[in-house]
């Protein structure tokens, strides 16, 4: 009966013990961050060029554009990148970014 009752307990042991490892695994700090380009963004072409290019950068989740508002929001992993990062993309793409 003991030894039924520590087998019993170290299986509930190792599986809280796994599921603690997964949750810390899959736990992600995910961002957002809005930049806002100075009157440059003016049709789709130029959404799909900011849209194309960053999707490539490491721990991108999602790109918006809006061309009337001149806003690209995106949403990041912070483990995986920074908005400095994601500035230094869009400069290459000769993006203007208002400060």
């Amino acid at each position: 009966m003991i030894k039924a009752n520590r087998k019993v307990m170290k299986k509930i042991l190792v599986m809280f013990t796994m599921m603690m490892v997964a949750m810390v695994t899959f736990a992600k700090d995910i961002k957002t961050v809005v930049f806002t380009t100075t009157p440059q963004m003016h049709c789709a072409a130029c959404e799909n060029k900011i849209k194309s290019n960053l999707r490539f950068e490491k721990g991108i989740k999602s790109i918006e554009t809006s061309v009337p508002d001149q806003t690209v929001t995106v949403q990041y992993n912070a483990d995986k990148t920074t908005p400095e990062k994601l500035q230094k993309v869009l400069r290459s793409l000769a993006i203007r970014l208002a400060s």
